[in-house]
Formats: C-alpha cells, structure tokens, sequence
C-alpha cells in the first residue's frame, strides 16, 4: 500500500470495523496521522485500533452511529478532543439489504438514513471542524451502483447515487474554504458485507465475468486511492467520483 506524508495530521474512518474503512483506518494510520476509527461494531473496531497501535500508529475507537445527528458531532467532537483538529475524513459506513424487498418503507428508509443522510451528517460536521483548522479533505464511500441502474436495490442504488450528489455539492460549497470533498465509486471489493458471494464460487466467477481484470477488488486498493484523494498529490481535486471497478463500468 502507497504511503503518503500525513506526519501531524488527524484522520476520521467512519465503518471502519472491516473491510474498505479498516484498510482506510490502517492506510491514514501508516501515512502518519492519527486515525479516529468509527462503527457501531464496538469490539471489532476496537480490533482495527489495536491492528493500528500494534504498528506504532495512533488511533482511537469512537463507537457512532452516522444515522443519528448528535452521535455524528460527537464523533467530530472527540477527534479535536483527542487529537487537537481534523484534517480528513473518510464518510464510509454503509449498509447493503440485497437480500430484502427494498420497496418496504422501512427498510428503505433503513437504507437512505445511513448510506446517505449519514453523509450528509458527517459532511456537515466535519466541514465545521475543519474550517476551524484551514481547512482539509473530505472523501465519501458511493458505489458503481451510483453510477449505473441495479433492478435489485433500489434503496441501495437510489442512496449511492445520491452520494455523488452531496459530493457536488460539498466540493462547491467548500471550494474556497480550502476543502477538498471527493468520492470513490468502488467495484466489486471482498469485504465481510460481500461475504454472502465470495463465499460462493458461482457468484464469484459471476462476477469476474463482469470485471474485464477478471478479479475481485482488494479493500486497500480503494483504501490507497482514499488516502490519496486527501493527501496534497491530489491538491486540485475535488467534486470528483473515481471509480475503482477493474473496469467493470466501462464495458
């Protein structure tokens, strides 16, 4: 994994329990920062701190749920009060009913209230703190489920798109401010949420099918283009949705 210099910098993961917000926690973590890691999984994002610590970095655990307005400001809260500002953040908690019916209310509003107004409530929070320090950079979790239509989530489809959206609008709200908001746009990732299919070799190779690298993604791959959209190689970037996908959305 690509290191980048973030020596005194504070980073924020939010889901980062596993899978993309852990290998984002660690990337921060070896590039330097301090890393607030962030989930409603307490025990196992306690694990990804200790994954940290045990490497020489600094991390904390903020337990948060991105659905609930004030757990979200109290998790911006605690990385000034533990680190003394906020320079990153990565808006990655998210969850996935691929095997409900979505058309629900419930579970569609389930859906909507933490993939997307989790962002929004993140963003909002977190442009505050770093205003307060000059500024910093934001990147958002969507999905190619936001750049193309999926017959099966609607709720899941709907809420990615819509964080291409608010990634808009946070690099233009912000431009001048010197925050940077961008998104990753990721492909098919072995994480613990696609467990139900890598664990089945026909949904596997269903989905290399559709991959023209004829792989599935690794979590530090999105973990590395995170780091990177924040970091000062990528200085004028912003307002921008970088699809990661081995190529899948451009067939």
């Amino acid at each position: 994994m690509i290191h980048y210099q973030m020596d005194g910098k504070v980073a924020l993961v939010t889901g980062a329990s596993g899978g993309i917000g852990r290998s984002a926690a660690q990337a921060f973590a070896g590039s330097g920062a301090s890393v607030v890691v962030s989930d409603v999984q307490e025990e196992k994002g306690e694990e990804t701190v200790k994954l940290i610590t045990d490497e020489g970095g600094k991390a904390a655990f903020q337990l948060c749920d991105v659905s609930d307005e004030a757990s979200v400001q109290a998790l911006v809260d605690r990385a000034v009060s533990e680190y003394g500002r906020l320079d990153f953040a990565v808006n990655n908690a998210g969850i996935n009913d691929i095997a409900k019916d979505e058309y629900e209310l419930d579970v569609w509003q389930r859906s909507l209230d933490v993939n997307l107004t989790g962002v929004m409530l993140c963003m909002k929070a977190e442009a505050e703190a770093m205003l307060a320090s000059g500024g910093g950079a934001i990147v958002n979790t969507s999905s190619i489920n936001g750049l193309i239509g999926n017959p099966m989530q609607p709720a899941y489809n709907a809420g990615k798109h819509g964080v291409i959206g608010l990634t808009r609008h946070g690099a233009l709200k912000w431009a001048k401010d010197g925050i940077r908001v961008n998104c990753v746009c990721p492909g098919f990732i072995e994480t613990p949420m696609t467990d139900i299919i890598t664990k089945s070799a026909k949904l596997t190779n269903s989905m290399k099918l559709i991959t023209p690298m004829d792989r599935i993604g690794k979590p530090e791959e999105i973990a590395s283009a995170m780091v990177w959209l924040c970091s000062d190689a990528a200085s004028f970037v912003t307002g921008h949705p970088m699809v990661i996908d081995g190529g899948a959305t451009a067939m």
